[in-house]
């Protein structure tokens, strides 16, 4: 009989549980076209993939696919710059290498866009935002009553500057890997998301310099290659799926993350932060 009983108690515990309201469904998941799809090769073996947000900063990742096309990265270049609870930085040190042909070398301030109807709000508004919510396309995203921007959370990808009326390039790129300074929104162009390789940058040793900034070459973590995957060969090509926000299963995931209910919350928060709550992505099955 007790062996019995065992047996009926680890079938119960090995059975997966039915899905729940929150849990995607196979239409939910919509692949990440290829052209935005950006794929940095490390000279350590690694590989770091940025999805980019053209419908955010059209002109900046315009950029960004010049250089990419022109192999700009290919030579010269390194991760230079890791600041602890910061940013991981990559481009050219130096800032002398010349900018391909067809680079718009001061985009206009893509900081903001016009305000569409988010796909879902959080229930409570932002600290640094008068809402907070998702895009229909599976992007964070911040905003007013007129505007809307992506926030500087966690593996998001902006675009490095010099004091204003300087925007940069797209040449000199940075990503969050600690706490979200969200003080930065609406200062800097946004222009996609780390999607894959984000401990390739996490993981490096901080700079010592002010900043963050290597003070030698040999401390620089070299750029191999960029390229979008749309330029790659079909059988290379990484390919990734966002979740869709447009559907009452989005929804539902939103509300577990805003009141967390599982055996281990003894209290639930009521509300959660948009950098806790990134939509997710995933490597196409």
């Amino acid at each position: 009989m007790l062996a019995i009983l065992l047996a009926l108690a680890a079938a119960i515990q090995t059975t997966p549980a039915p899905p729940g309201p929150a849990d995607a469904q196979a239409q939910d998941w919509v692949a990440i076209p290829d052209d935005e799809l950006l794929v940095f090769s490390l000279a350590n073996g690694r590989r770091v993939v940025v999805r980019l947000a053209p419908q955010a900063a059209p002109v900046h990742v315009a950029n960004i696919r010049v250089l990419a096309r022109a192999h700009w990265w290919d030579q010269g270049t390194s991760v230079y710059r890791v600041q602890e609870n910061y940013v991981a930085q990559w481009g050219d040190p130096t800032e002398k290498k010349p900018l391909p042909p067809g680079i718009v070398a001061n985009p206009p301030p893509e900081y903001v866009q016009n305000r569409t109807a988010p796909a879902q709000r959080l229930s409570r508004p932002d600290p640094y935002a008068a809402w907070a919510g998702y895009s229909a396309d599976g992007w964070p995203l911040a905003g007013d009553a007129t505007r809307q921007w992506l926030p500087h959370c966690y593996a998001m990808v902006g675009v490095a500057r010099d004091l204003a009326p300087s925007t940069g390039s797209g040449a000199e790129l940075y990503t969050l890997i600690g706490h979200s300074p969200r003080a930065l929104d609406r200062n800097i162009a946004v222009v996609g998301r780390v999607v894959e390789g984000m401990e390739a940058l996490t993981t490096l040793p901080r700079g010592t310099g002010d900043l963050g900034f290597y003070k030698t070459e040999g401390e620089r973590s070299p750029i191999v290659s960029a390229r979008l995957a749309s330029d790659l060969p079909a059988a290379t090509r990484p390919h990734f799926q966002y979740r869709a926000t447009a559907n009452p299963r989005f929804a539902a995931w939103v509300r577990e993350r805003e009141n967390r209910n599982n055996a281990f919350f003894t209290v639930p928060a009521g509300g959660v932060d948009i950098c806790a709550a990134l939509p997710p992505v995933r490597p196409a099955p």
